[in-house]
């Protein structure tokens, strides 16, 4: 997920505080909500809100899913655990039949009760082939409700690995609501009136807003003791670095999930704000930054050139100059610290990779790219010239000067790369149809499961369009047959798993489809002037986010350990 914010003059600055004021214990701007019982959120939304359809998991309205919907289970990943939740919980009772056990007394929010039919009716709703987990029918045989508290799910071909993930990631769906609905409403309607299980409901919404009022009838202030501190949420829309800024320091927003260049001299001894961590990188690591070669193109589809520009990248460079340290370097295989258990790191020590200019030319040598006219740039073996582009969007600031030290690097080595910053949606068109030389990507979050990191790596078959995974259109049987071998190997059984990453790494680092950079932050700035409680190194480890996809990752209960400052 990408979360930025792009410039605009000073003169928007004051025009989005004067907008967004609210100060003390009074009302807001709009004199509805007590400021004292009221979180200011930033950081998700780039436009009006739209829809609050929790199928449509990549454009949903700030707290679709997490404060209205609800999921079967939340996973803690910096615990490694499942967290039961709308289910108490849930076994495999042989090794292709999972059953799983709901909560009793948990009710939607206009009264009907949630029932073993809900979930059926939300799973069968896969067989839709808009509903973005249709694949989950090419290995499940049958869902059925035993009871109204229990799921039986038949598999024909288990894939443990994707199961968990789909448990604790999609949320529930009422059947009274949604039976009658079209594919088109069910897999791209607004859904404008949501009714979920969760702790908030929608109250309003505008242009540059979206309000959720506590649900007082939430199930689990009873089963589980628990009870969300703010009365209501307000999400504003993105704006600018300088707006968002100014709110925060001034109090008018409690939490910020955009990158704000500079945090680091607001956090930390100084206590203007609060990070997660209180030095570099400040941020718990969100997900992995890449640059993804196109492998159908020369001289990338060249494994000993690709590991030669893996070497020409100046990273200590990008996380001081570029971050001010706000990010840190990403492993050689990319995966993230809540992984660490998945990496060999005997792999990584034969195979890996740092920023050595010379042996960036040592390996282009040796694989016969010479500089045979003289310019300072290398030839490919065949004597053509090796002239490439990385293309990052335009606006995405700390990208485009991430890539000047990358093209950089590269023409340091004897390499010509230039940069480029085309408008977002033309990069999306020419990443998707693989009219690209280089780009940067970091689309894969952190999840249950490395299964997701390699599936994004090696997805295949290539398709015309690349829309999701895979973008650098690389090709290897053996990778992909592995990445299925992990998902067809249980969750728990972290040995197996073990053994197969690490023969995805060796891959992985001699064939080098992606070079992993940088691990990505959570962004999250926080002020204490309303709200206390936020998650800490070494309090509450909550991720401090309402981005898409991280209430299911203990978001929510991020929100269950906030109290008033003046409480």
């Amino acid at each position: 997920m990408r979360n930025r914010l792009i410039r605009f003059g000073a003169g928007l600055l004051a025009v989005a505080l004067a907008g967004a004021g609210c100060t003390g214990s009074g009302t807001d701007a709009a004199g509805s909500y007590p400021r004292d019982r009221t979180l200011y959120t930033t950081g998700t939304q780039w436009g009006p809100p739209a829809n609050w359809n929790p199928i449509m998991t990549w454009e949903y309205t700030v707290g679709t899913v997490g404060l209205a919907y609800e999921t079967l289970f939340l996973y803690d990943a910096q615990e490694g655990e499942y967290v039961p939740w709308l289910a108490e919980g849930g076994e495999w009772v042989s090794d292709d039949v999972y059953e799983l056990r709901l909560r009793e007394g948990v009710t939607w929010s206009d009264g009907e009760p949630f029932t073993a039919d809900d979930v059926v009716f939300t799973v069968e709703l896969g067989r839709l082939e808009s509903v973005p987990y249709h694949q989950l029918w090419d290995w499940l045989e049958a869902a059925e409700a035993v009871d109204e508290h229990t799921v039986r799910f038949t598999f024909s071909d288990p894939r443990y690995q994707q199961w968990a993930n789909w448990l604790y990631f999609n949320a529930i769906v009422p059947e009274h609501l949604w039976a009658e609905r079209t594919e088109e409403e069910i897999g791209a309607g607004a859904n404008e009136d949501p009714v979920g299980t969760g702790p908030y409901r929608y109250e309003t919404h505008d242009q540059d807003r979206m309000v959720w009022a506590e649900n007082e009838d939430w199930w689990a202030r009873d089963a589980l003791d628990l009870d969300v501190g703010p009365q209501y949420i307000v999400d504003i829309v993105n704006t600018s670095n300088e707006a968002t800024l100014g709110q925060l320091l001034q109090g008018n927003i409690d939490l910020s999930n955009n990158f704000l260049p500079g945090i680091a001299d607001l956090a930390g001894e100084s206590g203007q704000v609060g990070t997660y961590f209180s030095e570099p990188p400040y941020m718990l690591p969100a997900n992995t930054t890449w640059l993804v070669p196109n492998t159908t193109r020369e001289p990338m589809d060249d494994p000993e050139f690709r590991r030669a520009v893996a070497h020409t990248v100046d990273m200590d460079r990008i996380v001081t100059a570029v971050y001010g340290e706000l990010v840190q370097s990403a492993d050689p295989t990319g995966l993230l610290p809540v992984w660490d258990d998945y990496i060999d790191r005997e792999v990584v020590g034969e195979h890996g990779f740092g920023h050595d200019p010379q042996r960036a030319r040592e390996l282009l040598a040796e694989a016969g790219y010479d500089d045979t006219d003289g310019d300072g740039f290398v030839e490919t073996p065949g004597g053509d010239p090796v002239e490439l582009t990385l293309i990052v969007p335009s606006g995405w600031t700390d990208w485009m000067e991430a890539a000047r030290v990358i093209g950089e690097g590269a023409r340091e080595a004897g390499i010509n790369l230039a940069v480029e910053f085309p408008d977002q949606n033309a990069l999306v068109d020419q990443r998707a149809s693989g009219d690209f030389d280089m780009l940067l990507n970091n689309d894969r979050q952190v999840s249950n499961t490395p299964w997701t990191y390699y599936e994004y790596i090696f997805r295949l078959p290539v398709q015309e369009a690349q829309s999701t995974v895979n973008f650098g259109r690389y090709e290897n049987e053996e990778a992909w047959d592995l990445v299925n071998e992990l998902d067809r190997t249980p969750v728990d059984d972290a040995e197996a798993m073990r053994a197969i990453t690490s023969r995805l790494q060796e891959i992985q680092l001699t064939e080098m489809p992606i070079i992993p950079l940088w691990s990505n932050g959570m962004w999250s700035q926080t002020t204490g002037t309303t709200w206390t409680g936020w998650p800490t190194d070494g309090g509450s480890h909550h991720p401090p986010t309402m981005w898409r996809g991280y209430a299911q990752l203990g978001g929510v209960l991020m929100l269950t350990e906030l109290r008033p400052a003046s409480g």
